[in-house]
């Protein structure tokens, strides 16, 4: 069961994410699903495969190690990790043998991609934002971590949250997959040490406060963008 806190919103313009505006009371306690929040149509419509391929095809990616601290990077070009490393999730691979493609990008050469993105309009009191961009085959994932406040956006594919706040540690390997975890360790869980989980669709804003712990699993091949506020 899937529980987390939905909250339905039609905003156009940008505003402070504080507790006297727009049900900010969750901005540093917790998650929220915000559905409505912006139009990205016209950044999906380039997120295709053919379209990226055609203007990112031949520029060099990072890639890191899907463990939960991803000491390895990996560089390589776009068209051929999209070729040969996008495919589901490998259950005998551990983190450190898996490469994800997410963050580490250059902004000048992804520039003219993320010129078309809408952001979530809402702002943490002095901070600024920054954007990691990601494509990932189905079943992959990054393990628990916990970072900064944030906003995730799927533009397409389903992407899988599991959270738990800062107090509560989680039950985890750090060098396991995150399919792993769902498959072995989840099941073993007692109902009141289960994760917040949640689902998200294109057209569904993921906010995290800062420190919460959260895994994610990619339900199918996702394209996905995360506001990271700092």
């Amino acid at each position: 069961m899937e529980r987390l806190l939905l909250l339905v919103l039609l905003v156009c313009a940008p505003r402070p994410l504080c507790p006297a505006r727009a049900g900010g009371w969750f901005a540093f306690s917790r998650p929220v699903v915000i559905r409505g929040l912006t139009d990205n149509a016209a950044f999906r419509a380039l997120c295709t495969r053919d379209r990226l391929l055609a203007a990112f095809g031949q520029r060099r990616v990072r890639l890191s190690t899907a463990n939960t601290y991803s000491y390895r990077k990996v560089d390589m070009p776009f068209q051929e990790y999209v070729e040969h490393l996008l495919e589901p999730q490998d259950l005998d691979l551990l983190g450190s043998d898996t490469l994800y493609f997410f963050g580490d990008n250059n902004f000048t050469e992804w520039g003219s991609l993320f010129q078309k993105y809408v952001p979530p309009p809402f702002r943490l009191p002095g901070t600024t934002s920054a954007y990691s961009f990601g494509i990932a085959g189905s079943g992959s994932g990054v393990p628990f971590h916990w970072h900064g406040p944030g906003f995730s956006e799927v533009i397409f594919g389903r992407k899988r949250w599991f959270l738990y706040p800062p107090e509560h540690t989680p039950e985890f390997h750090p060098n396991r997959t995150t399919l792993s975890w769902l498959l072995d360790t989840y099941p073993r869980l007692p109902p009141e040490a289960r994760p917040l989980e949640c689902t998200i669709r294109p057209g569904e804003v993921l906010y995290f406060p800062a420190r919460w712990w959260h895994a994610t699993l990619n339900l199918d091949t996702s394209v996905f963008i995360s506001t990271f506020l700092g």
